[in-house]
């Protein structure tokens, strides 16, 4: 079953949210988290976005996250194995297909973890390449509106783009 594509206005009330979140993963991690940061759409001040908050953890070694289950799952995450992205642990939260929170754990001197923030600075900063990607999300939004994953394979090649200009700022 395809999961469904909804883009929404930007909202400041995904801010608000990741900053509660951000509190309640800091606490239920301790001192086990090096790194909490908003990422995503959703961490882009007027960006459209399915409203999923994406969160990335940075650790020094993934493995570490292995024992963040049961914490995690106290604040309503569930682990989701995910083979197909070994340099990553993911959990989500909401109802099944329906996710309200995508939880990212990468390793700080991980290329994934320099990739996400360097694409939210860009965009942050950006205004003509955030504009851009917003109209590619809701170009692509109604194309693909009942494939999830189509929709994110097609915004790939911006993502990777973007990624590129950043990196020649830095």
């Amino acid at each position: 079953m395809a999961q469904e594509v909804t883009i929404q206005e930007y909202t400041p009330k995904w801010l608000e949210a990741y900053e509660q979140e951000h509190k309640e993963i800091r606490l239920a991690l301790q001192d086990k988290a090096v790194s909490i940061e908003h990422i995503g759409s959703t961490s882009v001040v007027g960006l459209p976005a399915k409203p999923i908050l994406d969160i990335a953890v940075g650790v020094n070694r993934l493995h570490e996250a292995d024992s963040w289950i049961e914490p995690l799952s106290k604040l309503g995450y569930e682990y989701v194995p995910k083979p197909e992205f070994p340099n990553r642990r993911f959990f989500r939260k909401g109802e099944w297909r329906k996710g309200t929170h995508h939880l990212h754990v990468y390793e700080v001197s991980g290329v994934e973890w320099a990739h996400n923030l360097l694409f939210r600075d860009y965009l942050r900063t950006h205004p003509d390449k955030l504009l851009e990607y917003a109209n590619l999300k809701k170009q692509l939004a109604s194309l693909y509106s009942e494939d999830r994953a189509l929709y994110t394979e097609m915004k790939a090649p911006f993502i990777q783009s973007v990624i590129e200009l950043a990196k020649q700022l830095h």
